[in-house]
């Protein structure tokens, strides 16, 4: 079965948003806000039941918490506070006792950001704005100026305007443990997977394999199932996501009024800015908020070089201050350490074997020659997003890519595109009906991580998308011109 008619012939232009979550939800919506659409013209392609919880706030698990305060989470970037009011208005955190921190802030469960942006959006797929597709794409191929969309279940659909929205590539576990574990019982390769840690019994000796926001999740979950037994903790640095600070801090710094032209130069401000703000008695956190406010002013002057020294060098130290752990999550790991559960080691696998369900590693300290054995029973990956992977991560991505219509960007970071993020094909040129939303266009704009950038973001889409319907119009209008005077 095909929907929608031939794009020629098409006085409406018809757009697909390929994900679901909050980046393709926001997109619609803000959409939605500037342009009054016909039942039929906008799509959405996303398999799960709800728009706008995405991977990240589908989550079910209570010790998942939203890792920036509420009051600085909201669908509306003129209205921070829209989400933090929402909550208060439904008497949300009922039962919740350790929904506010010490500093006043408030860390819901993840999953109640997903219910928000869903009340949001779930209006316009009610009365037909919004058509939601609950399958996966299958393939998308070209057809003329616009695209052709076939689903899981085999049904195509003709779009004029493709958006690709979909979620972070899933972790790419380090091959050596993906060879020998496998196929074992206890071998959690992705940690965002419902339920996955059921495996991990009571008294299991746990190897965490990486040290960032996932990590501190997957050790929060065990305590709140009751798991007792020692978690070791390994990165490469050995450096674990930073806490909120204990009061709020004002921004501190200006990186953008003469921007670094350098990986070293900008990393020398920085910890210039750290030291002059700790000799005023405050904390770095101002001074991390001040870069990431203006962080893509500071990307975009970096040659793209430099853009690449970053992320091999720096990003590792900017992620860990940068995304900065719940306070209650963090309490959960500083417990586990003050009792001794927790050890957090700057180590890499260097060998490992698993004979009868237990797991034998030898772990390589980092600037070290030394390595030390431990037996596990165990081993959870929780190392990020395999951004190396992207192109691989679906078969509809590599497919495009293949065919020239998409490309990775020139930091390894995502896929190409302009500073209207626009895809960019394979030789560099734009794909004016394709739009790259969300981190995974986080190459060209720097900072699309965090969920304010994000949604930031999705507004600039929406304009564009906007932008491109009236350009429609104003065709259609001309060809309907033109044929009258003949």
């Amino acid at each position: 079965m095909t929907i929608g008619s031939d794009h020629e012939a098409r006085e409406l232009p018809v757009i697909a948003i390929v994900g679901g979550g909050v980046s393709g939800a926001a997109v619609a919506f803000h959409l939605l806000q500037r342009r009054s659409l016909q039942p039929g013209q906008l799509f959405i392609f996303e398999p799960r039941e709800r728009l706008g919880t995405g991977l990240a706030y589908d989550t079910q698990d209570p010790a998942h918490r939203i890792n920036v305060p509420a009051a600085k989470m909201s669908l509306l970037p003129d209205d921070l506070e829209h989400f933090q009011r929402w909550l208060l208005e439904r008497d949300a955190l009922a039962g919740d006792e350790v929904a506010v921190a010490a500093n006043g802030g408030l860390f819901p469960r993840r999953a109640l950001f997903g219910n928000y942006i869903n009340s949001m959006i779930r209006p316009f797929v009610e009365d037909g704005c919004v058509t939601h597709v609950q399958q996966g794409v299958e393939r998308i191929r070209r057809s003329g100026r616009g695209w052709v969309i076939t689903d899981d279940a085999g049904h195509e659909v003709n779009v004029d305007v493709l958006v690709i929205a979909t979620s972070h590539p899933s972790p790419l576990p380090p091959r050596l443990l993906q060879d020998a574990l496998a196929d074992h019982p206890r071998f959690v390769a992705d940690p965002t997977k419902p339920d996955v840690l059921a495996a991990i019994r009571a008294d299991d000796r746990v190897l965490v394999v990486g040290n960032g926001l996932t990590s501190a999740d997957v050790i929060a979950s065990l305590e709140l199932r009751g798991h007792k037994g020692p978690i070791t903790a390994i990165s490469r640095r050995g450096l674990r996501s930073r806490g909120h600070a204990p009061v709020k801090q004002e921004l501190f710094g200006d990186f953008a009024s003469h921007p670094s032209r350098t990986a070293v130069s900008l990393l020398k401000r920085v910890r210039a800015a750290i030291r002059e703000a700790e000799g005023e008695g405050r904390s770095w956190h101002g001074v991390i908020d001040q870069v990431r406010g203006q962080g893509r002013h500071l990307w975009n002057a970096l040659p793209i070089e430099e853009r690449r020294r970053v992320v091999r060098h720096l990003r590792p130290f900017w992620d860990v201050h940068r995304f900065r752990v719940a306070p209650q999550v963090e309490a959960a790991s500083e417990k586990a350490i003050d009792t001794g559960r927790l050890e957090v080691l700057a180590a890499s696998v260097a060998s490992v074997e698993a004979t009868d369900g237990i797991i034998d590693c030898k772990l390589r300290l980092s600037r070290s020659d030394r390595t030390v054995e431990r037996q596990f029973d165990a081993v959870v990956v929780t190392t990020g997003p395999g951004h190396r992977g992207i192109l691989q991560s679906q078969g509809w991505i590599g497919e495009l890519a293949e065919s020239g219509c998409l490309a990775m960007d020139q930091a390894g970071l995502g896929l190409a595109c302009d500073m209207q993020s626009r895809a960019l094909d394979a030789d560099g040129e734009i794909v004016s009906s394709l739009f790259i939303s969300g981190p995974l266009a986080r190459g060209t704009f720097g900072e699309l991580m965090g969920l304010p950038e994000v949604i930031e973001h999705a507004v600039l889409v929406a304009e564009q998308l906007a932008g491109a319907i009236d350009e429609h119009a104003d065709k259609r209008d001309k060809a309907y011109l033109d044929s009258s005077a003949a």
